[in-house]
């Protein structure tokens, strides 16, 4: 007994061995196409439909100010932050060569008040004819309406504020030209503000006054501020193919005039939607694995987000499925998960 016994001794690492292999082959059978798929569950939580565009901080009442006629900028009355009065001035430009013009004309006035007069009395004693002294009184009369334009020209080299408000900005320097285009001061309330953005027309039938608006800016990128929709404008754009909305901010909003923000204005919303990965979505249908096989379900869609869909219907919360089914994947092949 003893030689047979151990000859079977030794030969027991080569039987392990082979069964080794043979269960390794029948794995390798199993597995042998076989698809790696990665499974995941179909998961609670909020679902939001909204509309992204880009916008800009600004006060509700408030006006860029440029100088009525061409000039030189010769004194600043009003600095970034001051509070100003309608019809205040706030920027004075050199008005030498107007007031030297008007003194010009005062004295020519003077000359033909005094030239109108004589004509009168030598007309009342029949020196000079009446035509001469009407003549006098039109030279007059001309001077005087020259006198008045003059002191326009003059008042419009002052530049004053349309409103009440603050200085929110101003531009230009002592000795700098202004042109009719430059703006040199910008003047606003500092409250209330509002983003104003501009949403494509593709999107702005699902806009409506009172939606609730979420706010991303740079300043505060911790934060996300809410609003809402306050006007719609109702012209478009026919070039760049926008509507112009306006997103009403409330009093202690931290975002200054200036600011860039990014908007999303909510148009649905489901506080507690089943969502599946939306790359989990094939012509209406999801697919899971039932005994290592593919199967499919078919599902209604609700709410559309970048990467997750709200499932309105076809499946329950905890539900394993295909994340993203593999190209050419369909019902009945052998998949395993990965």
């Amino acid at each position: 007994m003893t030689g047979p016994v151990n000859r079977l001794v030794a030969r027991l690492p080569l039987i392990v061995a082979v069964l080794a292999l043979a269960g390794g082959g029948a794995w390798l059978w199993r597995a042998n196409g076989a698809t790696e798929v990665v499974m995941v569950a179909v998961r609670q939580g909020p679902a939001v439909e909204a509309i992204y565009a880009t916008g800009t901080v600004e006060a509700e009442k408030w006006a860029r100010i440029a100088p009525v006629v061409p000039g030189r900028i010769a004194e600043i009355l009003a600095f970034e932050g001051d509070s100003v009065r309608e019809g205040q001035p706030l920027a004075r430009l050199d008005d030498r060569e107007a007031r030297a013009k008007i003194s010009e004309l005062e004295a020519k006035a003077a000359y033909w008040r005094e030239e109108v007069n004589r004509s009168r009395a030598l007309a009342e004693r029949g020196i000079r004819s009446k035509e001469a002294e009407e003549k006098s009184r039109s030279e007059y009369n001309q001077v005087i309406a020259a006198i008045s334009a003059a002191r326009q020209r003059r008042t419009d080299l002052v530049v004053t504020s349309p409103l009440d408000g603050v200085v929110l900005r101003r531009d230009g320097e002592i000795g700098e030209l202004a042109e009719m285009k430059d703006v040199l001061f910008w003047v606003g309330a500092p409250r209330p503000l509002r983003v104003t953005a501009e949403v494509d027309e593709e999107d702005i039938a699902r806009v409506r006054v009172g939606q609730t608006v979420l706010i991303k800016a740079d300043a505060f990128t911790d934060r996300v501020l809410e609003a809402r929709v306050d006007r719609i404008t109702p012209k478009g754009d026919p070039i760049n193919k926008t509507f112009r909305v306006r997103v009403a901010l409330p009093d202690d909003t931290p975002l200054l005039v200036g600011m860039t923000a990014e908007i999303n204005i909510i148009t649905r919303e489901t506080a507690d939607a089943l969502l599946v990965p939306a790359s989990a979505l094939l012509d209406g249908m999801v697919l899971t694995a039932e005994d290592g096989t593919v199967a499919a379900i078919p599902v209604r869609t609700g709410i559309r987000g970048r990467t997750m869909v709200e499932v309105s219907d076809g499946l329950a919360a905890g539900r394993m499925i295909i994340a993203a089914p593999p190209a050419g994947l369909k019902v009945g092949d052998r998949v395993r998960p990965k």
